[in-house]
């Protein structure tokens, strides 16, 4: 079960809680709202394993692996944070290539997964679904399947140590050969049991537009138990985001072009189909040309289901309650809008009801101190 997090005092509630409406964009934020995004449970379903890797151990398996790359902290950090805006999504991607390069051996997947998690709950995230592309990691030899279950192993122990909820995805990339796609699709299913739920599709969309490319992969995952999600509209806007429709995802990644769609937005709503939007990294790579204009109170105003995460921890430079901070901040989304995005979560999540329910029950509680956000009569 998640680790409960501590509700704000009953002084917090009565004084600066209550006076925060959150719907103040371009201003800054009062402290007591700045510690409540902190201090609010948190559940994040668009995070990326080789976006995440920490400096510190980034150093240590360059140096221990022999693999070429800055030694020293800054020049590392400098090498795995992606630029504030480039001039697309095939250049972010270019900030991937060394925490792949690092990401080789099995001890390294387990420990940069472990990392993770343990930055995810000092951050109050009690639910977490990392992401990533198992057939990146075999360059030097790892099989497949021990690459997949360093990954697995590493969730596993570090959500028992921290008192988190995670589940994993695994994620195709569009170059690849749809028949070694097939393969990681029915390798990934064995793990289903050990919490890796999610089959993804990403990559330079750009270059590889059709998702159906790999349609025998989608089906491959949906027949050994994978709920299917795919990167969409990183390239390409509101057509890329309709096309992604065609493997019939119950999620998309990013797609926030879908706002300039409205005949788009009511069939996403139509079919229920959730946007996990990433202010942040889609102005990194270009898909808005600020956080600020990012459509997601849009889309979210409009009905369509959304969550908020932050993409990677290391690339974006980025925690969650950072992102949350410029949703209300920049983007003007106000409290009680910005709890009922991450509540939702919840509710499209990858994980079954007994996993979910206790979760719910606890985010519930939190929100029940706090006036703006408890239930009316």
């Amino acid at each position: 079960m998640a680790q409960e997090t501590p509700s704000p005092t009953r002084e917090d509630v009565r004084g600066p809680y209550a006076r925060v409406d959150g719907a103040r964009p371009g201003g800054p934020l009062p402290d007591a709202l700045i510690r409540l995004l902190q201090q609010m449970p948190k559940a994040e379903l668009h995070l990326h394993l080789d976006g995440s890797v920490r400096v510190d151990t980034a150093l240590d398996l360059a140096r221990t692996r022999g693999i070429d790359a800055p030694t020293t902290w800054t020049g590392m950090s400098a090498a795995l944070v992606g630029p504030p805006q480039g001039p697309d999504q095939a250049e972010l991607l270019r900030a991937f290539d060394l925490p792949i390069a690092l990401m080789q051996d099995a001890e390294a997947l387990e420990r940069i997964t472990m990392d993770l998690v343990e930055a995810k709950a000092a951050d109050n995230v009690r639910y977490a679904e990392i992401r990533w592309g198992p057939l990146l990691h075999t360059a030097r030899g790892l099989s497949l399947r021990d690459g997949i279950g360093a990954v697995v192993a590493g969730a596993e122990r570090a959500a028992r140590e921290q008192g988190i909820t995670v589940r994993l995805i695994c994620t195709a990339i569009r170059s690849h050969d749809p028949r070694d796609n097939v393969v990681l699709a029915e390798t990934a299913a064995l793990f289903r049991d050990r919490g890796l739920t999610g089959w993804d599709l990403a990559g330079q969309e750009a270059r590889f537009p059709d998702p159906m490319t790999h349609a025998l992969a989608f089906e491959a995952a949906r027949a050994g138990g994978l709920r299917i999600t795919v990167h969409a509209g990183e390239w390409g806007g509101a057509p890329q985001v309709r096309r992604a429709l065609s493997v019939d995802p119950e999620r998309i990644a990013h797609g926030p072009g879908a706002a300039d769609d409205p005949r788009l937005m009511a069939e996403l709503r139509a079919r229920g189909v959730v946007l996990d939007l990433c202010p942040t990294s889609n102005a990194q790579a270009t898909i808005v040309p600020t956080v600020a204009a990012h459509p997601i109170a849009r889309l979210h105003r409009a009905g369509n289901p959304v969550t908020l995460s932050t993409d990677d921890l290391t690339v974006s430079d980025l925690t969650l309650s950072e992102e949350y901070r410029n949703a209300v901040e920049r983007i003007g989304l106000t409290l009680p809008e910005l709890w009922a995005i991450d509540r939702r979560a919840l509710d499209v999540a990858f994980a079954d009801e007994a996993t979910l329910a206790p979760l719910r029950t606890a985010f519930d509680a939190w929100a029940a101190g706090i006036p703006e956000l408890a239930p009316r009569a």
